[in-house]
């Protein structure tokens, strides 16, 4: 993935947060089309949607969250048959390029990539009958379409498209060994701290790592066999947790779960609460082997920052 900074410029159609949007970064020929399915006919009568390109149907079934990678010389006859054919999916993305420069084999490449990439990660269940192989393509036009694919890595999660988003982390540490507080280093800042997470009750140990602005539960840590919160918390973390038994993160053996890999969570608090099956405060609950808790340790960073600063 890129490591360097990139400009993504977003534009709202209708000027509503919801509707109809296009995505597009600087120096990249790709052009991203976002409509709900309830404007779908206005977002097919686009002159984009005519262009050679993959796309995307996101939605759910049976409760559970799916989505379908495409491909098509033409997106908008594509997406018609969908609408008749399948009645799960809530919004679509469609992928071209200014200029409609891909051709048939490009837009093949494209889709086979996407649906790998999908699979490995295992977040989304794809409603894809099969895996298509890869086209035959000169030895450029693959460089060119793996550089197309990682610019189009980039601009889904901005659209709030997580399908494509590795959490899992090469191993640092098995979780029975201690990983030491880093001291300061540069401008005063930890590099990285471990903390645990304890659940006596039912015999429940985690740890995890805080580095480079993630947290990473590692590899061993045990989690609740289920989650076992309130309703209310169905649609955050609860779905979470199920998502993550889905994929083959969490694997169940005997009365809990076990993480088969380092995962990062976007918080400490959704890292608490899949491992507690419920809704918990993961600042006062995760706690370095010193008993530090992470909002104490949080707020310390925070003042190394800004004594650096000053």
């Amino acid at each position: 993935m890129a490591t360097t900074g990139r400009s993504l410029e977003l534009y709202y159609i209708d000027g509503r947060p919801d509707g109809m949007l296009t995505a597009e970064m600087f120096n990249w020929t790709g052009h991203v089309l976002m409509a709900p399915r309830t404007q779908i006919a206005e977002a097919l009568a686009r002159e984009e949607s005519g262009y050679a390109g993959v796309y995307l149907l996101l939605g759910e079934r049976d409760d559970q969250p799916r989505a379908y990678v495409g491909e098509g010389e033409d997106i908008s006859a594509r997406i018609r048959s969908h609408d008749v054919n399948k009645d799960w999916w809530t919004s679509a993305i469609l992928v071209t390029t200014a200029g409609n420069k891909l051709n048939k084999a490009h837009v093949r490449y494209l889709e086979a990539r996407l649906i790998e990439e999908a699979q490995k990660i295992g977040r989304t269940p794809l409603d894809n009958g099969n895996s298509p192989s890869r086209p035959g393509l000169s030895e450029a036009d693959i460089a060119k379409m793996e550089a197309f694919l990682e610019n189009i890595l980039i601009v889904l999660p901005a659209l709030r498209v997580d399908i494509f988003i590795q959490r899992a982390r090469p191993a640092l540490a098995r979780s029975s060994d201690p990983v030491p507080v880093l001291a300061p280093t540069g401008g005063g800042v930890a590099g990285a701290a471990t903390f645990m997470l304890t659940v006596r009750k039912y015999s429940i140990t985690a740890t995890a790592v805080a580095e480079n602005g993630e947290f990473v539960v590692q590899e061993g840590s045990l989690a609740r066999l289920n989650w076992e919160g309130r309703e209310v918390s169905r649609s955050t973390y609860a779905d979470l947790h199920d998502e993550l038994k889905r994929a083959g993160v969490l694997a169940p053996v005997g009365d809990h779960c076990v993480f088969t890999e380092n995962y990062a969570f976007t918080s400490a608090s959704a890292a608490a609460a899949v491992v507690s099956g419920r809704q918990t405060n993961g600042a006062v609950e995760w706690c370095t082997p010193e008993g530090v808790t992470y909002k104490a340790w949080e707020a310390d960073q925070l003042n190394r920052t800004k004594s650096a600063a000053a």
